[in-house]
């Protein structure tokens, strides 16, 4: 086998698509996870004594030292869709970042692969945004070669996108058009994404480098939830969602994200992020053609887990006009 990996957020639903991508590659991995208790399975993923799980937080610097005791590369992926309780997005996407950088530098690692996003910009009015953006400024201020990778909407079987709206479209009368719909995504299958980070620590010159990840296609947010309800073989209404209405329901969100475990409909930063801009690759940024990936549409990946919230699920006929 060859050198120890360790990957913060490695049983998350990218993160352990990127353990089992790292475990193919013949690397020996250590997921670094709050609760290790709830991430056993993940040493399935490799051979016997391949993989390992330990516990680590990036709030807490100790346990993020121990995480990386005789690792030669690190992947950080901790991050966060809305905050709650003490998952905050500076606390997460900058200070935790930093935290990862500074205790990897420290610990004379050799590669470091910091997971931001799509649209990280420190002068947007999405928190979000905001604070991926002060994470990767603090990744390179500690860790100057480090790779940072924006991905933008990632899919597959697990996702918290096809999924969100797959479920809304079979118990919903209607999908909501935040802002009228006119945001463009191109999103990126999570194998892909795994793929490209198990590369980038294979490859020397990729080190230092900024890749932007997105798949082969462009759809605004109204195609998307379109190809939703043709999968889903739902009759719903799509109905536009004004900013100001969209600000409303998203302080709800707020709300119901502060108060219970559960993944809210929308966040005031989600309006926010969305309003901000398109989520795509930008022109002329390395991406996963510069590491040797042929990306994967979504129409060959997202029927194949879509079909869940038919009437009748899998037993349900295929819907005229689905993949």
């Amino acid at each position: 086998m060859q050198g120890l990996v360790t990957v913060f957020g490695g049983s998350g639903f990218v993160g352990s698509q990127v353990v089992r991508a790292l475990a193919k590659s013949g690397y020996r991995v250590r997921v670094a996870v709050r609760q290790p208790n709830l991430a056993y399975r993940m040493r399935m993923l490799g051979d016997v004594g391949q993989i390992e799980v330990i516990q680590a937080n990036v709030r807490n610097a100790p346990s993020v030292a121990r995480a990386l005791e005789g690792a030669e590369a690190a992947v950080n992926l901790v991050g966060v869709l809305w905050e709650s309780g003490r998952q905050q997005f500076q606390s997460l996407h900058a200070m935790g970042a930093k935290t990862v950088a500074e205790q990897a530098a420290a610990a004379g690692v050799k590669r470091l692969v910091q997971v931001s996003a799509i649209g990280a910009n420190a002068d947007s009015a999405a928190k979000y945004a905001r604070t991926k953006a002060e994470g990767e400024a603090a990744v390179r201020a500690a860790f100057p070669t480090a790779t940072i990778v924006r991905p933008s909407v990632v899919f597959g079987q697990d996702d918290k996108f096809f999924n969100k709206f797959g479920q809304m479209a079979a118990s919903a009368p209607a999908l909501p058009l935040v802002g009228g719909g006119a945001t463009k995504f191109q999103p990126v299958f999570v194998g892909d994404v795994a793929a490209a980070i198990a590369k980038i620590i294979a490859t020397p010159g990729a080190q230092g480098q900024t890749y932007e990840l997105g798949g082969p296609a462009v759809y605004s947010f109204k195609e998307l939830l379109e190809l939703v309800l043709t999968e889903t073989g739902r009759a719903r209404a799509l109905a536009p969602l004004p900013w100001p209405i969209a600000g409303l329901v998203g302080k709800l969100g707020d709300i119901q994200a502060s108060i219970l475990p559960l993944a809210p409909p929308l966040t005031t930063d989600q309006v926010a992020l969305l309003k901000a801009g398109d989520n795509v690759v930008a022109p002329g940024a390395k991406g996963l053609s510069d590491l040797g990936i042929v990306p994967t549409a979504v129409e060959a990946v997202v029927p194949s887990y879509l079909y869940r919230y038919r009437k009748g699920g899998q037993y349900a006929p295929t819907p005229a006009g689905a993949f």
